[in-house]
């Protein structure tokens, strides 16, 4: 007898079937997308070459401030639509690269194009903006998959393990996540290695207050952004013991797997996670057999899409290590994370944000500190015309 979840699997499949006879890619078109000003993440601005400013400044390309639409459109008239990253760079890639390898295909094949497509860019690509690239064509696939079937996404990754899951607030306003109906906090960490015995002191006493504000039983994490060494973290972590931090996100670079091998075996304090700047399901299995982070972080708009993600999480899943993607209130993070247990909590995406209104059309149902994935079919999203016209007029 069928159950019930696989009886929708099947009935999901079935359209999926028909169409794979006869459904093809016609056009793929990519623009970049600010959701959040470059300036956010740095300065271009330095007092001089040994300014430490020059280590923070990003560019265009990273972060949400780089952030790309991707469209693709099929012979049957069903648009897809995925968020990459890379700027301008990336759309370059899809537009004199990856589009060759698009047009005219079945977009149903979704694994075999990712692998394809990271074949294709491995001798320039691997990480960085060639997989951003293919991260916003991934998720615009899996979005023209949804349509096909008449069925969320997450649904065609084996359907939701829950209807909701509890969200976290990035951000230094914690009166207005709490307002919000927040119970777990992260704040964005400024003091580096450089500031000394004072910068040191700052930080305990910032997080000691951020911790009466937020009271003793809700969640409190902190993401450092690379910009500590090991020795720094080890000191930090017993420093602020008495705050109770749940994790300290990236406290060094991302490349340090030996650096954070360290810190998962040597913080008692709290523990440590990583990934939001790591790359593809082969990325993420590095950082888990090297155990090196207690938490993994994949951003579906730059690590590889939703491939990436439900390859990841099953990996994960083997070594017993929770999957929290980073920003994955968005809609696209959701068709993810309600589909596993061992996605523990989502992050804030667009609640609470200055963000753009493709910003907000992205962020997923947000009610009293938990997040629900859309339930249209795809990703869940219909992108109105006024608002293609301002952002995206290419794509009209």
């Amino acid at each position: 007898m069928l159950s019930r979840r696989r009886f929708f699997q099947l009935a999901a499949a079935a359209p999926l079937a028909a169409a794979n006879r006869m459904i093809k890619i016609t056009s793929v078109k990519a623009v970049p997308l600010r959701l959040l000003p470059t300036s956010r993440f740095g300065t271009s601005k330095f007092q001089s070459d040994f300014d430490p400013a020059r280590y923070r400044w990003y560019g265009p390309f990273a972060q949400l401030a780089g952030s790309i639409l991707v469209q693709i459109k099929t012979d049957q008239g069903i648009l897809g639509y995925g968020l990459g990253g890379g700027g301008s760079a990336a759309c370059h890639i899809i537009e004199h690269h990856l589009q060759d390898l698009l047009n005219g295909v079945n977009p149903l094949n979704i694994e075999m194009l990712w692998d394809q497509m990271f074949s294709s860019t491995s001798f320039y690509g691997r990480k960085g903006a060639a997989i951003m690239a293919m991260s916003g064509i991934d998720l615009a696939l899996w979005d023209v998959a949804g349509r096909v079937a008449n069925q969320p996404a997450y649904q065609l990754l084996g359907g939701a393990a829950r209807d909701k899951v509890m969200a976290y607030f990035t951000g230094s306003n914690l009166e207005l996540g709490l307002k919000l109906g927040f119970k777990a906090f992260k704040m964005g960490i400024t003091i580096a290695p450089e500031q000394g015995l004072e910068g040191k002191k700052k930080l305990v006493e910032t997080l000691t207050n951020a911790r009466k504000t937020i009271g003793p039983d809700n969640l409190l994490m902190i993401d450092v952004l690379c910009r500590w060494n090991v020795d720094y973290t080890l000191e930090m972590a017993e420093r602020l013991a008495d705050v109770r931090l749940h994790f300290i996100e990236e406290p060094i670079l991302p490349d340090d797997y030996a650096g954070y091998e360290r810190l998962c075996r040597e913080v008692k304090a709290t523990r440590i996670a990583s990934g939001e700047h790591e790359f593809t399901h082969f990325g993420f299995d590095l950082l888990l057999r090297h155990k090196a982070s207690h938490f993994i972080q994949p951003d579906l708009t730059w690590a590889g899409g939703l491939t990436t993600g439900k390859r990841v999480v099953t990996l994960a899943a083997a070594h017993k290590v929770p999957v929290i993607p980073h920003r994955g209130g968005s809609v696209f993070g959701m068709q993810l994370i309600i589909t596993s247990e061992n996605c523990p909590m989502a992050e804030s995406f667009g609640t609470g944000e200055p963000g753009n209104e493709l910003m907000n059309l992205f962020t997923s149902p947000f009610e009293n500190g938990f997040y629900r994935a859309p339930s249209g079919p795809g990703i869940g999203v219909e992108i109105p015309a006024d608002l293609l016209k301002k952002y995206a007029p290419q794509m009209i």
